[in-house]
């Protein structure tokens, strides 16, 4: 069995559909950034321990030269499926991971030049971390969502709480206060869309071959 790790429904759902019916896969959805990562990723590792994990989901390009819905990564040799993964298209990847969203493209230069990382992101440290614990191979799978030179429409720290998840209620007050990111927001959206569905095309070659396409 190979678990699947996503940090929020938007970045799992196209691919939860594809991999219903399927057994040999498990989706878990850890909540946002490290610590809820972990707390999960060792929950589940206590009730089945799988053959191989992914850390999949959204990131941040550092890396001016990565576009959006460019699929990122790096795996384990003992995965085996690199050869994969770049026949897909996929790059190879550093990954920086972040406390926080990266959520101006000042932050993501400095981000880079700091960490020299690809792309930026919250729980697959963790993730990895307790998989190399427990001696069970994984892979870090992402989309880049945002670009480098892109400044996100508004700042999602201030957004989450103390357990960090999405606070609906501070998300309606800035639109409330800036109702011109509205338009941004909604654009933010179809191009998460998009990025879930790239995502999963690629995973379902890695994980289901050329049967679990759709």
């Amino acid at each position: 069995m190979t678990l699947v790790c996503f940090a929020v429904k938007a970045e799992a759902q196209p691919f939860q559909q594809l991999a219903r019916s399927r057994s040999q896969v498990k989706t878990l959805l850890t909540g946002i950034g490290s610590h809820n990562a972990e707390r999960a990723i060792r929950t589940a590792l206590n009730r089945q321990k799988p053959n191989a994990v992914l850390s999949c989901g959204f990131a941040g390009g550092l890396r001016p030269a990565l576009a959006t819905g460019t699929v990122v990564f790096t795996a384990d040799k003992e995965t085996g499926w690199e050869p994969t993964l770049l026949a897909a298209g996929a790059q190879c990847a550093r990954f920086h991971c972040a406390e926080g969203v990266a959520t101006t493209a000042e932050q993501k230069r400095a981000l880079w030049q700091a960490t020299g990382a690809d792309a930026v992101e919250m729980e697959s440290r963790a993730i990895v971390g307790v998989c190399r614990e427990q001696g069970i191979p994984s892979a870090i799978v992402r989309v880049i969502l945002d670009t480098a030179s892109e400044d996100l429409p508004l700042d999602f720290n201030q957004l989450l709480t103390a357990a960090q998840r999405m606070d609906k209620s501070r998300l309606a007050l800035a639109l409330l206060k800036s109702p011109g990111k509205a338009g941004a927001l909604l654009r933010l959206r179809r191009q998460s869309n998009a990025a879930a569905e790239k995502l999963t095309q690629v995973l379902a070659g890695v994980l289901f071959g050329a049967s679990g396409q759709r």
